[in-house]
């Protein structure tokens, strides 16, 4: 399904304000590896921002998703401070893990092991 014009402005800008958020309070870094935002996608109503993580050298990805949601509310106050004046609805926030690093990785080695 197409997003919309404005589902793509909005998620632009969650995505930015969740990515200078992130650096504030040093979510970035977790257990050693790096973790950063690889997209943002609203629902049509812009209710619901569906946030993919994408994880470099993080030993528990599941346990770093669930610290996200512990951490949501407060995360979703910081936004609707950032934004308030851009969006009518601050979106409730969901974070998935992005795992397209992962499949790149799995591709580069099965290519190694063609050339071999």
């Amino acid at each position: 399904m197409k997003d919309g014009i404005r589902q793509k402005k909005v998620a632009g800008v969650i995505q930015e304000a969740l990515t200078q958020i992130f650096q504030k309070i040093g979510l970035g870094v977790m257990d050693g590896g790096l973790m950063s935002i690889s997209s943002v996608e609203m629902t049509p109503d812009l209710s619901v921002a569906r946030v993919r993580l994408s994880f470099f050298n993080v030993p528990d990805p599941q346990q770093a998703i669930d610290k996200m949601q512990v951490k949501g509310s407060d995360i979703r106050g910081q936004l609707g401070n950032k934004i308030r004046n851009q969006v009518r609805i601050i979106p409730h926030l969901e974070f998935f893990r992005d795992d397209s690093l992962d499949e790149v990785f799995k591709l580069e080695e099965l290519l190694k092991k063609i050339k071999e």
